[in-house]
């Protein structure tokens, strides 16, 4: 693969990874308190996560198929760290954000790492 075709494969993986954390987690509206067991909640539901997280393991899979792990990986993990990280960092006044960014880092990083990979190596075994 050329420079050329890698960077903008970067830059195409990078925006599918931000647009991923955009449409499930972007919008968040913040902690929600139950009135009955006062119990708080959030930012997130749990299916605003699972879509996240499911959205992103497919993200990985093509990506993996048709690119370099070495690539996917390092992308979609510093892409979805930095979204996610630009907005907690910009509503949290507890500064608890770090902890957060980095399990995201965390789980981003062995996540897309594993799937890439796994897919990577499926194409490479079924030639």
């Amino acid at each position: 693969m050329t420079r050329t075709r890698t960077l903008l494969a970067g830059v195409l993986l990078a925006a599918a990874t931000i647009g991923t954390w955009a449409a499930w987690l972007g919008w968040e509206s913040g902690y929600s308190t139950d009135p009955r067991t006062g119990a708080t909640t959030g930012p997130y539901a749990v299916w605003q996560v699972v879509g996240a997280v499911l959205t992103l393991v497919v993200v990985a899979a093509v990506a993996g198929w048709l690119l370099s792990p070495v690539l996917v990986a390092p992308v979609m993990t510093v892409a979805f760290t930095a979204a996610w990280s630009g907005h907690a960092a910009a509503t949290d006044d507890s500064g608890l954000w770090v902890v957060g960014a980095v399990l995201v880092l965390f789980g981003t990083g062995v996540g897309s790492t594993l799937v890439s990979l796994g897919t990577h190596l499926l194409r490479r075994r079924t030639r």
